[in-house]
Parts: structure tokens; sequence; C-alpha cells
């Protein structure tokens, strides 16, 4: 498994140093690759960059490893779901100029309105996966494999996104496995790492403390998990997500492709990033 790191770690280190600043520190720490995100603050992927992007990256040694995009089937685009997929096979084109191997989009935060009927995942099933598959079809022209992650709260448990999997059936769609992302949802990472491990085509390593929702409030850096539990984002190996237990189980189901570290957290982030990465290579170490 090679390692890199989201530029979305980097927050406001982003706009300090420039993307170029970026990547360069990205190779001065010693990873294997960067993973663009379409938005950190000012920062945008477009097919007018992309190309540019990637000139950067093979001066600096680095791999890109994947390219992340928003998106939302349900509400986007004003509603329009051909519209919304356009739009994503849009980004697959700036993918392919970028040379990302893997592209994630997401498929939907869910109707604001949770409370009337028809408005479940389930009852959206059939129009996520068709919007997915489309676009799978479109990336696979151009030799990308599309994913999506489990992430914001409505797509975010395993057994619905492992359901969405199944339903595209497509061998050029997967998921985008972050295992910390569960936690937002109430479940336990290594379960859901265990159960997701097969479609896995990209992983994120993300660790949060996790603080029971009958404790004392926190205060600031703590937010609501789905069931009203409290987490907070921190340095990969710090948490409670149990980081080494999920690469344990990853690379007991046969997963050999890109981890790439997402923090989020208070900590100083090129410091958070640094350690992260120290502790993560520690762990594949011993695992071996």
């Amino acid at each position: 498994m090679k390692l890199s790191v989201s530029v979305y770690s980097f927050g406001r280190y982003v706009s300090a140093l420039g993307i170029g600043g970026v990547i360069e520190k990205t190779a001065e720490m010693g990873f294997d690759g960067i993973e663009f995100v379409d938005a950190v603050g000012d920062f945008r992927v477009t097919s007018e960059n992309a190309k540019e992007l990637a000139e950067k990256c093979r001066a600096a040694g680095l791999e890109i490893s994947a390219l992340c995009v928003g998106a939302d089937f349900l509400n986007g685009s004003g509603g329009d779901c051909k519209a919304e997929v356009a739009r994503v096979k849009k980004m697959v084109d700036a993918a392919a100029l970028l040379g990302a191997p893997t592209m994630r989009h997401d498929v939907s935060q869910g109707y604001k309105d949770g409370r009337k009927l028809g408005l479940s995942y389930a009852c959206n099933l059939d129009r996520l996966a068709d919007c997915c598959r489309e676009v799978t079809e479109y990336a696979k022209t151009k030799g990308i494999v599309s994913v999506t992650e489990n992430h914001g709260y409505f797509s975010q448990d395993s057994d619905r996104v492992m359901a969405l999997c199944e339903r595209v059936g497509n061998e050029n769609f997967g998921l985008l496995v972050d295992i910390g992302n569960f936690m937002c949802a109430d479940e336990r990472p290594a379960a859901a790492v265990g159960k997701l491990a097969p479609y896995a085509r990209h992983v994120h390593i993300k660790d949060f403390y996790l603080r029971s929702g009958e404790l004392t409030d926190p205060g600031k850096g703590y937010f609501r998990t789905r069931g009203g539990d409290r987490l907070k984002g921190t340095i990969a190996g710090h948490g409670d997500v149990g980081v080494k237990q999920c690469l344990r189980t990853l690379m007991t189901a046969g997963y050999d492709g890109w981890l790439s570290i997402e923090f989020e957290g208070m900590e100083d982030n090129l410091a958070a990033i640094s350690i992260g990465r120290s502790n993560v290579l520690r762990y594949l170490d011993e695992l071996k």
C-alpha cells in the first residue's frame, strides 16, 4: 500500500502556502502521493488548471492518488439529477487531465425534510444507483475508477453504501472507505471496515476522539454524531478509531491500494500530518 495525503488536511496552509507550496510540502514530508479535493478554501480543481497541477506533482516526484469532488443527486443542480450527472461528468474530465486514477463523488446529503414518506435512503437507492452507474460508465472511458464515500450522515452507514455499491453493479464503481467517518453514524470502525473491505478502492485514514453524549459538553471542537455522541478530529493514531486494527482488517482482506491521510482536527495541520504519517507507517511495518 502507498501513502498519500489529502489537500484538505492542510487546512489554512492551502491559502498560506498556495497549492504549489502544498505540493512541495507533501513531497518534503516523504509521501508517495497527494489527493486533490475540488474545494478547499479558494482552491478549485478545473479542466483549466488540472494539467498544470499534474506537472507540479511530477516535478515534485509525487503520484496523484485521487480527486475528490462534491455531488448531490437528489438536490444538486436544482434537483435535476440529469444535470447533476452531467456536471459530475465534467469533473471526470478534469480528473482525466489531472491523471487521477480514482475520482470520489458524494451521492447526497439527503432531503432537508426527512419526516415525510419516501425521503429515506432506501426509497432513493435506485435513483442514486442510476446516477452513480452513469457516471462510472463515463469514467471508465477515461480510464478512471469512480467511488463514493461513507460521508455526510445520509450516505454514511456501512450497510447503506454497501447496498448502493451492489445496486450500481459495475466493476468500475466502488467505495472510498473512510475509517473514521463510520463513527459519525455511530458505527464501530473496525466492524464497518471489515464489512466493506471487499468494496474498497481507496481509503481515508482519519481519527476522532469519541465522547459519550451523556457526559458534559466538552465545548468547541466537538460535534455530534447522528445518535448524539460527540466527536473531535485528531491526529491519525491519537484517537479512538482504532487505526491499526482497521489497517489489519484491510490487509487481511487483500486491500493493496492507496491510503490517504485526511486530518481535520484542532492541532497544527503540518505537525498533525507528519505525526499521522509516522504512525501509519509504523503500524504498517508492525503488521507485515
